[in-house]
């Protein structure tokens, strides 16, 4: 008596590259331990930074419904000064608060690292996607950077907590995609990603750094 059974999809022979689609394209890689960890931690730092603003935004619109003065625990002096910064215009620049949308988003890397961490291993779209998003969190960082230092003229520590950290996972999700050829680079490029991918984000927010010191210079030494 003949038996019938279901095809195991996972038994098909992956298609064969072409020029149409490469190699990398078909095969799903993993990362190591500590990628992953550094994807939970710098999500977490994130999220916790976004989690405060959100919280103290909250505060500050409660307080002015109320005709109160409410000022966030990091507003330290004038430079330092978190309040200044979220009743600016550039704090809700989509039309909601900015952290909310950080909420949602290092929340996302929070749960990628946990599933690396699980050895969870995703296809070649799925690391540029998280790349692209990486990209734009460092350009829009870069943005609110300028306006924070010559528009607003403030600085928020929670927004700078928020800036390395994205800082630092964009340039090690980067190095990750070079060496492993998701994104192609030249040898010498991947060489480099190898062996000294901190010095990336090291430089990145050592130039930021030196931004701060420099606008402020006066306000520092006085």
């Amino acid at each position: 008596m003949s038996k019938t059974t279901v095809r195991d999809v996972d038994m098909e022979p992956e298609p064969p590259a072409s020029p149409e689609r490469p190699a990398s394209a078909l095969r799903t890689e993993g990362a190591s331990r500590a990628l992953a960890l550094l994807l939970v931690i710098t999500g977490a730092a994130g999220v916790l930074a976004a989690w405060v603003i959100t919280l103290d935004k909250f505060k500050l619109l409660e307080a002015k419904v109320a005709g109160e003065t409410f000022v966030p625990g990091c507003s330290l002096n004038p430079v330092v000064s978190c309040g200044s910064v979220m009743e600016s215009d550039q704090a809700s620049v989509f039309g909601f608060p900015n952290p909310m949308l950080g909420l949602v988003t290092y929340g996302i890397v929070v749960c990628v690292g946990m599933s690396l961490l699980a050895r969870a291993r995703f296809p070649r779209w799925y690391w540029l996607t998280l790349n692209a998003g990486m990209l734009f969190g460092v350009v829009f960082c870069a943005w609110l950077t300028f306006q924070s230092l010559y528009r607003i003229n403030a600085l928020c520590l929670w927004c700078c907590l928020a800036w390395v950290a994205t800082i630092v996972m964009f340039w090690y999700v980067t190095s990750f995609n070079v060496r492993k050829g998701f994104l192609p680079a030249p040898g010498w490029l991947k060489g480099f990603f190898g062996e000294f991918t901190w010095v990336l984000p090291v430089l990145h927010i050592g130039i930021i750094g030196m931004l701060i010191l420099t606008r402020w210079w006066e306000f520092w030494t006085s």
